[in-house]
Formats: structure tokens, sequence, C-alpha cells
């Protein structure tokens, strides 16, 4: 973390300098707007907490409660979202105050007397090599207050406007099309109306999406009738596994899936109350005391001693999608650009089984915000919205089928050895399917397909660990300068920049080539795409790897690219060049070419490219198909 680049300042670092104070927003929402965001829930503060990095939008969010959430309903964070944190900057205070989901551990009835559970096996719950973060547990309401935090420190110093709901939009013509109608619910001025200009309008407002409704869209699927209980339980028990994450199968009497949570006491329980009828809402009012005793009853010959609930709900498994996430009509050729998008359960809802809802809800989130700012700041033409439904809708889609397979196997009673006819699930079968179905629950599954975006892998021999596609699976480096061992990914922070990872061939001389034609080139992207005034690191952030120790590289020497001078002092950046750690190479661990590789790097942290260090007009190309031209190619 930089501290000072724009020259000294006393105080916390992580409070940035605020905007100007002709700049600074009025305390009641003004009549024209860049960004209205609707909601507060996952996907609503991840995309605040994005576009708060850039104090030139003009971005306000509405929420309809009074004040911020106190109890959320989720709280599985998967590795991918505790990767997206480490880019707001936020991974350490989240991972010192989680639950860290070590193991599953499976109990199922003892062959000896079924009516009693014994330990059966346990896996790792996130295999090694993965991610470099675990799988944690933080309640819902936390997450968003660091993402709340983030947005009050930030330079827009935005804060979300409690109290006015979201009625309804209409979408029409000019710089400001969406007109947004809102309601006062609290206060002196309940009731009262008013309506809002907006650039872009995102609805964030959960599973009864009105924003969604404003736009003709609707949730489509099916129930699978099976209900569930869940609570948050303070208790005490003779059960010896009560603080790692258990899945519990009993002879008859159903299942329970138990997960510690935060503060080191507290447990949540998902307990299996079987099939309803379709439309039955009888279920619903089950009671806190008939969950303890269902509990209870298939964790015999262990109890819990429940003292305090602390949350419960019941409700049915159900998967349900929106067929496009934005307002441009399906099948629409008149080249319609969006102007209101839905995010989060406002276009997908998930089981709590697989842990997906606030995990994809945040990554819909992440999608959208560096595109709206990246066309908001005129550095991409608008089109490149058309991308957030096309490649977050077919993710969603992906995670529905999982969703459905997994509420559906886990939900499976034991199988009956004396009874094999009547079907179930091994406890073999249940461990197995854990272990392999990782990736889904580590959040780690999305691929995005071929398109502007993201390029075919015609080169991805040359970096087989980067896929296409995938997320940047980070690994670790020495940075040059300082000798500092971290993470490479950890060098990408959420600011709607592209990142170039140039990896060295084994003399480093192409990769100098590179960096150099990067500086200098006219044809370079950096220099066609990199607004005049603007830091040359700006839109492009290049890094470059070098083979061998930290010791052997001569940093005066390297071209300026890889020190780049930038802010209002012109100071270099020491923190672009990096070397081995010779512990754990991460030229071996990824897979990259003796002859080295270009790793382009999406601002969501998604690679989008791998290309020889040779290459020179692709990496051009490629931008060109994003970024707008913002200098002559010649100079």
């Amino acid at each position: 973390m930089q501290f000072y680049r724009n020259g000294y300042r006393p105080g916390d670092p992580d409070i940035r300098p605020a905007e100007s104070a002709e700049r600074a927003r009025p305390e009641d929402l003004p009549s024209q707007l860049d960004v209205l965001i609707v909601g507060t829930g996952p996907a609503g503060t991840v995309l605040g907490a994005q576009l708060a990095a850039f104090p030139g939008i003009d971005t306000r969010i509405v929420e309809r409660r009074g004040a911020p959430l106190e109890v959320g309903q989720a709280d599985g964070v998967a590795c991918r979202t505790v990767e997206m944190f480490d880019a707001f900057g936020l991974a350490d205070a989240l991972l010192r105050e989680a639950y860290w989901v070590n193991e599953v551990r499976f109990w199922g009835p003892s062959e000896a007397d079924r009516s009693r559970i014994v330990r059966t096996g346990w896996v790792e719950d996130t295999p090694a090599g993965m991610s470099e973060f675990p799988h944690v547990i933080v309640n819902q309401a936390r997450m968003q207050q660091f993402l709340l935090e983030h947005m009050a420190r930030s330079a827009s110093r935005l804060q979300p406007d409690y109290g006015i709901e979201f009625v309804t939009l209409e979408v029409g013509e000019g710089e400001f099309p969406v007109t947004a109608t809102l309601r006062r619910v609290e206060g002196s001025r309940a009731g009262e109306e008013f309506t809002v200009q907006a650039k872009y309008v995102v609805g964030a407002d959960g599973a009864r999406s009105n924003v969604r409704r404003s736009i003709g869209r609707e949730l489509r699927g099916d129930s699978a009738n099976h209900a569930w209980g869940v609570m948050d339980v303070l208790a005490t028990t003779d059960f010896p596994d009560w603080r790692t994450k258990n899945v519990v199968q009993s002879a008859g009497k159903g299942s329970l899936l138990m997960i510690p949570r935060e503060g080191g006491i507290m447990v949540r329980c998902y307990v299996d109350l079987g099939e309803v009828a379709s439309g039955d809402g009888a279920v619903r009012k089950t009671s806190v005391e008939h969950l303890v005793a269902v509990a209870n009853d298939i964790l015999h010959p262990y109890s819990i001693d429940v003292k305090s609930v602390a949350w419960s709900s019941v409700y049915e498994v159900g998967q349900r999608l929106a067929d496009a996430f934005d307002d441009v009509p399906v099948g629409d050729t008149t080249g319609r650009l969006p102007h209101v998008f839905i995010a989060g359960d406002a276009c997908h809802t998930h089981s709590a089984k697989a842990g997906q809802g606030m995990n994809v809800s945040m990554q819909d989130a992440f999608n959208l915000g560096w595109k709206l700012a990246a066309v908001l700041q005129g550095r991409s033409d608008a089109s490149l919205l058309l991308s957030y439904s096309a490649e977050r809708q077919a993710v969603a889609q992906d995670l529905i089928d999982f969703d459905k397979f997994w509420s559906a196997f886990i939900a499976q009673p034991t199988r009956d050895p004396e009874n094999p006819e009547r079907g179930g699930v091994t406890a073999a079968q249940m461990q197995a399917e854990f272990a392999r179905q990782g990736r889904y629950t580590a959040g780690l599954a999305t691929k995005y397909q071929p398109s502007a975006l993201t390029s075919g892998g015609e080169h991805q021999c040359l970096a087989t660990g980067f896929e296409i596609g995938t997320r940047f699976h980070s690994a670790p480096v020495v940075r040059i300068a300082d000798a500092k061992r971290m993470h490479l990914g950890h060098a990408h922070r959420a600011d709607g920049r592209w990142r170039i990872y140039a990896f060295g061939d084994v003399d480093g001389s192409r990769l100098l080539n590179l960096a150099q034609w990067l500086g200098d080139s006219p044809d370079s992207p950096i220099l066609r795409f990199t607004p005049n005034g603007a830091d040359i690191d700006g839109v492009i952030d290049v890094h470059g790897i070098f083979r061998g120790d930290h010791h052997e590289h001569d940093l005066t020497s390297v071209p300026e690219i890889l020190i780049p001078r930038s802010g209002p002092l012109g100071l270099q950046d020491w923190e672009k060049a990096w070397a081995v750690d010779t512990t754990d190479d991460i030229f071996d661990s990824r897979g990259i070419s003796r002859d080295g590789a270009i790793v382009i790097v999406r601002p969501d942290q998604y690679v989008a490219h791998v290309l020889p260090l040779t290459a020179r007009s692709e990496l051009s190309t490629f931008f060109a198909g994003i970024l707008g031209q913002q200098r002559p190619a010649e100079r």
C-alpha cells in the first residue's frame, strides 16, 4: 500500500483524502446522477465500494431500511470472495474475525446400532493449491459493514441514503435516460415521492426486486419442495465435533449440516425437515423448539442444550433465474444499449447448501462495477455494458445447475445395507462428492467464454496455470526493490485498471524488450489508451516477473514502465518488478514457458489473454477491442 504518492499526510492511510469541496455531494439526493444503486445487500455494497474509487462518477445508493443490516442470513464466504476482498484491502480484517473452515467431517449410522451416529470420515474443506485464502464464515451483515466502511473512507465519502424505497422507473432518451421514482419511508417526509434521473440504475434489491419488475424481467424456476430449518445457536453439547463443519446423516430421522460461526462459540445448524407439498406454507411456521428436537434426534446418542438462538428461519430449497440481467429485450437486434441492470438475488436465487448466493451476488457486482466506470470515464464504449448480462447470466445458470444437483444430493437419506432397494447415499459417496465439488464451493468454477474481453486459447500453452477465462490464480513472488515476499495477485487493486503481467524468458531479454516497447512505442496500448495528463499506469498496470533470485536484478537498468513516475510529484513506483520466490517458483507452479509469456488480467481479476513476449500487434489489437483511443497512433 502506497501512502504518499500525492504528498505526505498524517493519520490513517486507509482514509483517502476527500474529493474537492466544489464536487462535494449534497446531503439530499441530486436530481441527476451517473449511477443509482438500489439496495445495500451483498451486490449493492460491492458495487458501491468499487464505484467509490472514482470520485468523478456521481453514485448514490438508496436503501428502504432505516439503517444498515444487523443480522444477515448468509454467512459462507468462498475463497474467491476473500480474493476479491483482498483487492479492496479488506481481506486481513475479514480473516482476523472469521471462522476458518478447515475440514468437513462426516457422520452416519453405526453399523452396530443404526439409531446411533458415528464419525465416518473427513475431507479437507478446500483442497491444497486452490487458493492462498481459506473458506471462512462471517455474518452477511458484517461483510456489508466492511464494504460500507470502505466506501465511507474513500475519496468519494460514499454513504447510503437510508429510508428511501424504489417505486418504479422509465427509460427514455438523453444524457440521463432513466427516470426513477423513489419514496421516503421514514421521518417527517415519509410517503413523499420524488424522481431522480440517472445514466444507469442497478437493482440490487433482492429476490422481490422492484427494479426487476420495472424492466419486465421475471425469476423462473422450480422449487425442489424440500424444507430446511436453520438456526444460529449458542449451546452446550457432548458432540465432539462441535467446532468443525459437519454433515450428519441419520437412519430415517433426516440430515443435519452444522457450520461453526465466527466468535468461537455460535454454530449454525441446517435441519432437514423433509419433503413438503408445493405451496405448503405451514412448514414456515415450524418452531425453534421443533428444530432443536429434530436436531437432537439426528445427533443421538449426542445432544445439544440450546441456551440461546440468535436467529432462525425455515425455507424451501429453490433455484430461480432471470432470462437476462439488463433492460435490453432478449433477442433485440437494434443495437439498443442497457441502462438498467439487476444483480444478486434480484436475478438469481440459490439454496443455502452450496453457499453460493452471497458470493455469486458479490461477483455480479464486481463484474459490473469496472465496466460502468470504464464507460462513464470515457475509456470504453457503452457497448461494453452488454457483456455484463452475457457473462453473468451464463455463470448463474451453471451455478444453479450445480445447486440443483448438490441440494438434492445432500438431502438424500443414508443407504440402509439391509434395505438397499430404498436407495440413498453411503457415507463414502457423500465424502467423495464433497471433495469432488470443491471448486464450486470455493467459488472457483467460473470460466468466462471467449469474447472481446476473453480471448481464445491459442497461446494457452505458454502459461498453463493461468487458464484463460478463469480468475488469476495467484502465487508467491519476491518484490525486487525491497525483497518482500508476497503473492503476485495481491498487487491487484479494485481500481478499474487492467493488468499486464509479463513473465520473463530465460535471459530476460524478451521481457526487457517488451517493457521498452510498452513505454516508448506509439503503437503501445499503454500510450494509445492512456489519456494525456493521466498517470502512465492509470489504465493498464504493467508488472514484470523475472526469473532467478531477486538479488540478480538491477532495477536501475529496467525500462521506466516497470518503475513509472506518477502522481503530482512524479514519484517512482518501485512495486512493479518481481523475481522468483525460490521456495515456490511461480514459473514452475503456473507452467510458464521458458520463452516467457504475457498474461493479461481484467479489472475483476479474470485472465483475459495469454500471449508470447514477442507479441506486439496482437497486444494492441486486443486492447483496441475494449478501450477507446486516447492519443494519436503516431506522435
